[in-house]
């Protein structure tokens, strides 16, 4: 464990704090996505995807973690409306507290993350996704009151899947974001070194369409469709050739349907957010390499 990446992670939540955490995420996907293109065209990214993207800096973990938490601590003093509010930039709250929460919070999302590494698990899964989600699970209990699960009040039964239009919707969405992916991947499938950056720059490239959403734009999150769909496109290419490229589709429709289960059952009728996407992403990410494993 580094003492001084762990010691700028709480400059990283604060940053995730007072940017808000989608605003920050945006930012972790333009490094994302800058770093993963120089290292597709041959360059040395390396610097900007590990310190910038996925470090103490902007790392989802640690900004992204940071800024839901500061979100939950600020929504239970009645300083934001709601603690779920993960778009709007709390340094307008003029609060020191709640960018120190987002500064302990991104402490402890690279504490997790680099705990989780040690272990079996480690090499499996999404480090900063896994603990993304632990930290919004801890966030809610410390500073929520609905939950793991929410507290659904309505009077019909509570929708824990979409169905009908809206299920057709998510597996539409997926299947395009998959085969999207899996296109690029198929045609590089002779280029190991940017195929291998692949995943990262379809993860770069979805985060930053965020930054519509906060906009108040309809543009859902695809990261959880276009990460897992770039991981397994390359699982594929390598066990069956470009063909193989197509398992890409198949995990990005997963993508879309367990991000929308996971936004129902653990961030609907609730004050704090556990991420849906981040959830999706570190299951995904075992499944995959799991396959991988199987076809080596």
């Amino acid at each position: 464990m580094d003492i001084l990446a762990l010691v700028a992670a709480f400059g990283g939540g604060v940053i995730g704090a007072y940017m808000g955490a989608v605003p920050a995420f945006v930012m972790t996907g333009v490094f994302a996505l800058v770093g993963g293109a120089i290292m597709a065209s041959g360059g040395d990214g390396s610097v900007i995807i590990n310190s910038l993207a996925f470090g103490s800096f902007l790392g989802p973990h640690v900004a992204f973690a940071g800024g839901v938490a500061a979100a939950a601590y600020a929504g239970k003093q009645k300083k934001l409306e709601s603690g779920a509010d993960v778009v709007s930039s709390l340094n307008g709250l003029t609060a020191p507290d709640v960018l120190i929460v987002g500064g302990v919070f991104g402490v402890i999302g690279y504490v997790v993350a680099a705990l989780i590494g040690m272990t079996p698990l480690g090499p499996l899964t999404d480090l900063p996704g896994i603990t993304v989600v632990i930290l919004g699970i801890i966030a809610r209990y410390l500073f929520g009151s609905t939950g793991l699960t929410g507290k659904y009040t309505g009077n019909g039964p509570r929708v824990w899947f979409s169905t009908g239009k809206g299920f057709v919707n998510n597996v539409v969405l997926g299947a395009g974001v998959g085969l999207a992916v899996s296109f690029v991947a198929a045609t590089l499938a002779d280029n190991a070194a940017a195929l291998g950056i692949l995943p990262i720059i379809c993860f770069g490239f979805s985060a930053v369409t965020l930054l519509f959403a906060c906009a108040g734009l309809a543009c859902p999150a695809t990261h959880h469709m276009s990460l897992p769909a770039g991981l397994a496109a390359v699982v594929g290419i390598g066990a069956w050739g470009p063909a193989g490229a197509l398992l890409g589709v198949v995990f990005g429709i997963l993508g879309s349907l367990l991000g929308d289960f996971f936004g129902n059952t653990f961030n609907s009728h609730c004050d704090s957010h556990i991420d849906p996407p981040a959830t999706t992403i570190f299951i995904l990410t075992i499944v995959v390499n799991l396959i991988g494993m199987a076809v080596a």
